[in-house]
């Protein structure tokens, strides 16, 4: 993956400071918001803000969402230049699926630590040690990653994804508990590389059976990432939007929500009348909450930080992605 380095210093950049009562200086969140506006229709741009994403940066998305539907949304739309405001493989994916267009990531440093713990050599490794089985890798992964895998899959099909190959041995990266989630649906044998997400693997069942106790008779939802003892003690298990779209839906009027906090202003506002707790108070994605009014901005300004793809990379895990939506 290649990016450009932002110039700081770039003609243009025009930073509106408030002096608060603390003596810290903070950006004028109102007048960025409005600069944001104009320089999406002179850009014409589109804002992708994924759901764990800080609420003011929500607030002002074309689109919010999963990662992978926001960047098939995009691959649709009429726009020169999408900016992604997530982290770093979410922004290569919009890559891959959108090349005619500028992609940008405002939080260039940003980085997902699960995609992180696999490389393509590591992967290429363990294929050599089980050359007869299919490599099935979460979207979570890098562009590198996703080329050398045979096809992806998201938190909400990995079941139908590993049900639907050929092969009775899966190599699962990176996610070790999406892969035994996905054990639980199968009598394919599931090879899950030992990575996780360090936000949903650090909830325990402790935290389950002390928001139960705090909030009794609500529904606790999980996502499928969180360990297995945390999982058997869920009510239901689901991705991002499926949490929202159970929530949504349901007939219950209290939800325990067992992912990254950013979700809850999501839900506040997609659920009205609707009251959700965190599971955990400390789910704080840190990478997610890099983004900030300011960095969007300067990155329509800029056009920096953008994110590119090798086109050979870029074509080998466009495959594995395309596999995946055929299914």
């Amino acid at each position: 993956m290649r990016r450009q380095e932002v110039d700081s210093d770039s003609d243009g950049l025009i930073k509106r400071w408030v002096e608060q009562d603390t003596g810290v200086f903070v950006q004028d969140q109102a007048a960025i918001t409005e600069e944001i506006y104009r320089l999406r229709e002179e850009r014409n741009a589109i804002l992708l803000v994924h759901n764990y994403q800080p609420a003011e940066i929500q607030d002002i998305a074309d689109l919010t969402g999963d990662s992978l539907e926001l960047s098939r949304a995009a691959a649709t739309m009429d726009a020169d230049v999408i900016v992604f405001c997530g982290v770093d493989f979410m922004a290569e994916t919009a890559a891959i699926l959108s090349p005619e267009k500028t992609v940008l990531l405002p939080a260039e440093d940003a980085c997902c630590p699960m995609a992180q713990m696999i490389t393509a050599e590591e992967l290429r490794l363990v294929k050599s040690r089980h050359p007869d089985a299919a490599v099935v890798c979460y979207v979570n992964t890098t562009a590198d990653v996703k080329a050398e895998s045979d096809i992806c899959c998201t938190s909400s099909n990995a079941v139908k994804v590993v049900n639907s190959l050929e092969e009775e041995e899966i190599i699962f990266v990176p996610d070790q508990n999406l892969g035994r989630y996905a054990q639980r649906f199968t009598k394919k044998r599931i090879l899950p590389w030992e990575g996780f997400c360090i936000v949903h693997d650090r909830i325990t069942p402790a935290d389950v059976q002390n928001a139960r106790k705090a909030h009794p008779g609500a529904e606790v939802l999980v996502h499928p990432e969180c360990r297995p003892e945390v999982i058997d003690l869920a009510d239901h298990v689901a991705s991002t939007s499926g949490i929202i779209k159970h929530v949504c839906s349901s007939g219950a009027r209290e939800f325990i929500i067992g992912t990254e906090v950013g979700i809850l202003h999501r839900l506040t506002k997609d659920c009205p009348g609707k009251q959700c707790f965190p599971l955990s108070s400390v789910a704080i994605c840190r990478n997610m909450k890099k983004t900030d009014l300011g960095k969007v901005r300067d990155a329509l300004v800029t056009l920096r930080p953008r994110i590119t793809v090798p086109d050979d990379v870029a074509a080998r895990a466009r495959k594995a992605i395309v596999r995946m939506l055929e299914i």
